[in-house]
């Protein structure tokens, strides 16, 4: 089903066991090689002003090829496939912890240890909160990986936390616009500078992006995107800072 999938990628044939809603896009949970797996066919991307249509399914996978590049797992393995609705993106199922929330709402000013603050508001029920995120290494690489990736979509439903502490980050879709279109709910490291670790990960996908990486891209985006992708990681080591 799968050409020349990534080392231990499940192959076979692609069972369906249900559809995930709500969603965007058509979105499938199913099994492939005794795995489960996501499934998001091409035919069920819903048609946007401002990104081509047809083209959600490769930016998801370049997403994960940009995160294997940096070395920081955020994306889980994610393929271009084909299943029961035609061509699409398949990507590994990841279990998360039901009981923790890297991203939450709480009550406004009760930002709780280990926490940064993003912003204050008025909930549906017009009561004050404040949204909030983790302060981790996880979730500050992630923050990162947006920015390079010029995430559209980084809702709070959209990062797992994982039972070891990682954090997966899922729904890349909306990626690699070369307009500025970050749109996220991780604004609470804008400032901080930018550790040598997380440089160092950095420098690696530069490197990538002139090489390998670049040609995977190439194959994926426009080569527009890969070029203003690439500018995107030489400004974040220039600046040494997140954006906002």
């Amino acid at each position: 089903m799968i050409p020349d999938p990534p080392d231990g990628f499940p192959t076979g044939e692609l069972t369906l066991h249900g559809r995930v809603l709500p969603a965007s896009n058509a979105t499938f949970v199913g099994e492939l090689g005794g795995v489960r797996v996501v499934y998001k066919p091409i035919a069920g991307e819903r048609p946007l002003w401002d990104f081509p249509n047809g083209t959600l399914a490769a930016r998801e996978v370049g997403a994960w090829a940009v995160s294997e590049a940096l070395g920081w797992d955020i994306v889980p393995p994610t393929v271009l496939g084909d299943g029961p609705h035609g061509p699409g993106m398949v990507q590994l199922w990841r279990d998360e912890v039901e009981d923790a929330a890297p991203v939450d709402i709480v009550a406004e000013g009760e930002v709780p240890a280990g926490f940064r603050h993003v912003f204050d508001g008025l909930d549906a029920h017009d009561q004050a909160v404040s949204l909030v995120h983790e302060d981790s290494p996880p979730l500050r690489r992630m923050a990162l990986f947006d920015v390079v990736v010029n995430n559209a979509d980084r809702k709070g439903g959209h990062v797992l936390p994982m039972p070891d502490g990682h954090r997966h980050g899922v729904d890349h879709g909306l990626t690699f616009h070369v307009e500025h279109k970050l749109r996220t709910v991780l604004w609470g490291f804008v400032g901080d500078a930018i550790t040598a670790e997380e440089a160092d990960g950095l420098r690696t996908l530069a490197a990538a992006l002139d090489g390998a990486l670049g040609t995977t891209l190439c194959g994926l985006l426009t080569e527009e995107e890969v070029e203003t992708t690439t500018r995107r990681v030489a400004r974040l080591l220039a600046n040494g800072t997140f954006p906002g």
